[in-house]
């Protein structure tokens, strides 16, 4: 299918941005639990690669779930980019299935954003607290443990996927892992919406919404991104990239709608 708004230096014309941080840039669009990151994501490195372990996120993201929910709930009321494209990607699955907001954090505000267009949403995530938060801001929707390596649904059981800044709390080898995991959960032609922060290399904090805990992210080219995404067995139907809004870490910020193939 071909690309369209396939422009990578630019957002859709006439918006002015879209999500926002990531648990380690200051402000965070609920920047992702990592539900992406099974036990090799706590860990975090590659076998042999000798480098400092990566951050235990699901514990970050334990600590700081009622901040993080009061501090992000709010936030899409915000980000016109981000209204947008959930809208529209909440049109194409509504009523063909399941959808899971994989790293839907402790707010749970966009599986919600996603039920209230008419999408069969649930949202999964590895803290287990911010799960619990979740269930009580959102206590008509369901929420559950997962981890993004290991989702517990059947193959080709879900019609969608979003992975707003969950994914970027995976160290680079583990990405790979995580999207084929999601290809494996999609049914045919089922919708994956992802937004991760653009750049190279990693960058971490050690304290975050006052608390002193290790947060760390992976940041990625549009072209690196594209071609896991490739690689995993998607189609893409959209690519964009914005600049950061005010207020938000100067991080680009880059989103992908791939389709199951």
């Amino acid at each position: 299918m071909p690309s369209r708004g396939d422009q990578p230096g630019s957002a859709r014309p006439g918006e002015a941005g879209g999500p926002s941080e990531a648990a380690l840039a200051g402000e965070d669009a609920r920047t992702g639990e990592a539900p992406g990151a099974g036990e090799d994501a706590r860990t975090g490195e590659a076998p042999g690669a000798g480098k400092a372990a990566w951050p235990d996120i699901a514990h970050a993201y334990d600590v700081v779930a009622e901040d993080y929910a009061a501090t992000f709930g709010g936030e899409l009321r915000r980000k016109p980019f981000d209204r947008d494209l959930l809208a529209r990607f909440a049109a194409t699955v509504a009523g063909r299935g399941p959808v899971w907001d994989v790293g839907c954090g402790s707010a749970g505000h966009i599986t919600r954003y996603l039920a209230d267009r008419g999408v069969q949403a649930a949202g999964v995530d590895l803290s287990p607290r911010s799960v619990a938060v979740a269930r009580a801001q959102q206590p008509d929707l369901e929420f559950r443990v997962a981890d993004m390596c290991d989702l517990p649904a059947d193959d080709g059981s879900l019609a969608g996927i979003v992975a707003f800044y969950s994914v970027i709390h995976l160290p680079r080898h583990r990405i790979p892992a995580a999207l084929a995991e999601f290809r494996r959960a999609l049914g045919p032609g089922g919708g994956l919406l992802i937004a991760m922060h653009g750049g190279s290399g990693e960058i971490g904090r050690d304290e975050w919404l006052g608390h002193s805990v290790r947060v760390g992210a992976t940041l990625v080219s549009m072209a690196e991104l594209t071609e896991k995404l490739e690689s995993a067995g998607f189609a893409l139907r959209e690519r964009h990239a914005r600049d950061p809004y005010e207020g938000e870490a100067p991080t680009r910020r880059l989103y992908i709608w791939g389709e199951a193939v």
